[in-house]
């Protein structure tokens, strides 16, 4: 009886074991790396992961984003009034999305944002 129960837990911790990256890092926190310090830690995760496809998502997305956000802040600060408040309107949600793009990896999920979750795929 006791042997059944020893097999038991051994087949459970064999299933319970995280996969791991080529960083040796868990795939959830490699994710949520990705996004921490926007397109500049996405470019590290995309250039130093050599085997997940889950990592390689996150950090592409991660870039594709960020540099979507940066480059279309630049913009509106150009443009008189308008512009500055589009951008004030911008800043708090970009904000949100950073943390729900970090949660969403943290937890495993392969969340694809509309239109460059489609881009990031292709590429990959």
């Amino acid at each position: 009886m006791s042997e059944s129960v020893n097999d038991e837990n051994k087949q459970q911790e064999e299933v319970v074991e995280v996969e791991k990256s080529s960083t040796g890092m868990d795939l959830n926190v490699a994710g949520l790396l990705c996004y921490l310090g926007g397109f500049i830690t996405g470019i590290i995760f995309f250039v130093i992961e050599k085997e997940s496809s889950f990592i390689k998502f996150h950090a592409l997305q991660s870039i594709f984003t960020f540099v979507a956000v940066f480059i279309i802040s630049m913009v509106l600060a150009f443009i008189p009034i308008i512009g500055w408040f589009i951008s004030i309107i911008i800043y708090p949600l970009s904000l949100v999305l950073w943390i729900i793009l970090m949660i969403k990896a943290y937890q495993g999920e392969r969340f694809k944002l509309p239109i460059i979750g489609d881009m990031v795929e292709k590429q990959l």
